[in-house]
């Protein structure tokens, strides 16, 4: 009886030791864990983007490469009209190599807000991913069910004079995977603008990620952007000069 009453309060302590050290996250500590998943030191995705519309639609698919937070480059494979072009983020720059033209642009601020290739997506958005580390502060306000995964759900409210457009970010991270499987985004009077939604989780690299993000303007009623992973790979050696403007028209299809 007594072996037996023992293993129950050496359970009960395990699982104890296990939820005070759960809870122990920051959530800062828990974004930056999820952050750093996605990303890896380096990456490689293969990606077909989908553009949809109320009375149209298109799709694209791309290659692209990342170094970090502050280093990433894309080609379009197709469609044909598109085959060639290049996108290239260094720090909080973008450039864009366009081959029609035999032509390398930097982006100036005003285009910074503009759409990103016909997506609801903008140039912003791609420069500024990394900010959530940076310009916010972080608060777990609660739990909730995504795709059947159990979430800590996390409110990033801007630091003040960040260099951020929205008033109020939140986002639902899977407690046993790390996974992003959902980012809501408030204007500064608190109404909801843009859902990311996550789904379709797979194995990438040994990594359980969502391998489809839907990107939905919420006050858009037909609208919306799918982002599929095709192919998805971490850590592995990518050249520096890959994330130079002199490289960029050399980029393999």
């Amino acid at each position: 009886m007594r072996i037996i009453l023992k293993s129950k309060l050496f359970i009960a302590l395990l699982l104890l030791l296990s939820f005070s050290v759960s809870f122990a996250q920051t959530a800062e500590e828990i974004i930056k864990k999820a952050d750093e998943k996605y990303r890896g030191k380096t990456s490689y995705s293969e990606m077909t983007i989908d553009i949809i519309r109320p009375k149209w639609s298109k799709q694209m698919k791309m290659k692209g490469w990342s170094k970090g937070t502050k280093y990433s480059v894309s080609i379009v494979t197709s469609p044909a009209k598109e085959k060639g072009t290049v996108f290239l983020m260094r720090d909080k720059e973008v450039w864009n190599y366009m081959p029609t033209i035999d032509r390398t642009i930097k982006f100036p601020p005003s285009m910074m807000l503009q759409n990103w290739m016909g997506t609801d997506l903008t140039n912003d958005d791609l420069v500024k991913q990394s900010s959530i580390l940076e310009d916010y502060t972080h608060n777990i306000t609660g739990e909730d069910i995504k795709e059947d995964y159990t979430c800590w759900v996390i409110e990033l409210i801007p630091k003040e004079d960040a260099p951020v457009v929205w008033g109020k970010v939140v986002i639902w991270v899977d407690k046993s995977e790390y996974m992003m499987l959902q980012t809501d985004y408030y204007d500064e009077d608190d109404f909801l603008v843009n859902q990311m939604i996550g789904s379709d989780v797979k194995v990438f690299s040994g990594k359980k990620l969502p391998s489809k993000l839907r990107v939905i303007p919420v006050e858009e009623e037909g609208q919306e952007t799918i982002l599929t992973y095709d192919r998805l790979e971490f850590d592995i050696k990518i050249s520096d000069q890959y994330f130079t403007t002199n490289y960029m028209k050399r980029i393999r299809l």
